[in-house]
């Protein structure tokens, strides 16, 4: 979470694996109002703290901008512009791969950020040769990534530092399940009136477009999160030099060696997909950040990398699928992925039954694939596919005699089902039950048609 204001290499400290502070360097007791836990690190231009936020039960990542001389005039202005960028993103940035920023203080004495805070570290760890990841772990976190990315730059926002340092990483039970953008101290405000700090960033990850000052579009940070890909499975970064000059003449000119053959699993496609994201010019490089996404995953798709690890279905496979899918149409990606997260994905045989008549409901499934039939009293009256919600009918009614089922739902081929209960459900966001409302209004109108069809012209329906 380190910032990095000048033009030469940056040195990355990530907040997890900080030097211990020297001795005497107490820890103050609080950070506004904020009891202070533990250090987590520093950065070139602040110091990150653990901190409790007691008034929301939470713990917070806090940023305070470290003490400036008074007569050291440059120092302070680009320490004035870092943190003002993120300030100006208090509140701003809602996506569940992206750091939240809670809040701004200025005070007399003291400058910091209040963050959300992230508990598994940084991908730096996982940059050596030693410490390397699955190679469809790394996929997926680009994925992930990518879209996040895409998110920042649909709010007008270009990153400009995106490395392994600044991408935290999410544990359950020691393995990584999720990343999170972090540091937002380099960003280019495309919105801003303000005067902004050009060629900042970190030389290794920086597109050459970035480093020679040209105007700058979401593609410098594609090359950024490409040459982040490449050192993660490579364990080495595509270019290196120990000369600031020589490195500089690497990004401009050289040829990124081939990832075919550096580790059991690469093959051409995954290669490719990396490489073409490191092309040295943007109009090279995939057009915008979903070209770039669903590159990674069709690697998935079509098993051009390893499962390894990892047989179940991954994170990046649910949200495509939940993107084809007309009941969530309307849906935002934001909101899909709090679908992907918190809905119960389930699969059932063919002839299991999700209903039986006389069953009290509360649960109710979409159909993400395969398909079932509703029977009445014996006789088949509907058949669903993919796409369709079953059950939200006694899952909507406002009383538990009206939670009845009136019908057997059996799944007549095998069958993948998105499902939530009502506690579920309330721990969406507001607008994404909103629109689960939206979805469910089309399906009761839809089947009201049918039904007003069927009554009105009984030979032309099943």
């Amino acid at each position: 979470m380190a910032h990095h204001p000048t033009d030469s290499p940056a040195v990355d400290i990530p907040i997890d694996t900080a030097p211990e502070l020297p001795v005497g360097n107490a820890l103050p007791e609080k950070i506004g109002k904020y009891p202070v836990l533990r250090k987590l690190g520093e950065g070139a231009t602040s110091d990150v703290y653990l901190c409790r936020d007691e008034f929301h039960g939470r713990d917070v990542a806090i940023k305070r901008v470290r003490h400036v001389a008074g007569d050291d005039e440059a120092a302070l202005r680009y320490s004035d512009r870092f943190f003002a960028a993120e300030a100006a993103l208090v509140g701003r940035l809602q996506h569940p791969n992206v750091v939240k920023i809670h809040d701004a203080v200025l005070e007399p004495s003291s400058r910091y950020l209040v963050m959300e805070y992230v508990s598994g570290g940084t991908l730096r760890p996982y940059c050596r040769a030693d410490q390397l990841l699955p190679l469809e772990q790394i996929v997926e976190i680009g994925f992930k990534c990518a879209m996040a990315l895409g998110y920042v730059y649909r709010q007008g926002l270009i990153h400009r530092d995106v490395k392994p340092a600044n991408l935290l990483t999410v544990l359950n039970n020691g393995v990584i399940t999720d990343v999170k953008i972090s540091d937002f101290g380099s960003v280019l405000n495309l919105d801003s009136e303000v005067t902004q700090v050009y060629r900042v960033g970190s030389l290794a990850y920086m597109s050459p477009e970035q480093l020679d000052g040209s105007t700058l579009d979401c593609r410098a940070d594609m090359y950024s999160l490409g040459a982040v890909l490449y050192h993660l499975v490579a364990g080495r970064p595509a270019f290196d030099a120990q000369i600031q000059s020589a490195l500089m003449h690497q990004i401009y000119h050289a040829t990124p060696a081939s990832l075919v053959g550096l580790r059991d699993g690469v093959g051409p496609a995954l290669d490719a997909v990396i490489q073409r994201a490191l092309a040295k010019s943007p109009q090279d490089r995939y057009a915008d950040w979903d070209e770039f996404a669903q590159a990674l995953s069709g690697l998935i798709a079509r098993q051009e990398v390893p499962r390894g690890q990892w047989q179940g279905v991954l994170d990046s496979e649910r949200f495509n699928l939940l993107r084809k899918l007309e009941f969530f149409a309307s849906f935002g990606d934001v909101e899909l992925w709090e679908v992907v997260h918190r809905a119960k994905w389930r699969r059932f045989p063919v002839g299991h039954a999700l209903y039986r008549k006389g069953d009290q409901g509360r649960a109710f499934h979409i159909i993400a694939h395969g398909a079932v039939e509703v029977f009445r009293g014996g006789e088949k009256v509907a058949a669903l596919g993919a796409g369709t919600s079953v059950g939200e009918m006694a899952y909507l009614a406002p009383s538990p005699d009206l939670r009845t089922h009136a019908a057997d739902v059996l799944i007549t081929e095998i069958a993948t089902t998105i499902s939530f209960v009502p506690e579920t459900l309330a721990q969406l966001s507001v607008g994404c039950q909103h629109l689960f409302d939206e979805a469910f209004i089309r399906v009761l109108v839809r089947r009201l048609h049918v039904a007003h069809e069927r009554l009105a012209h009984p030979r032309r329906i099943l």
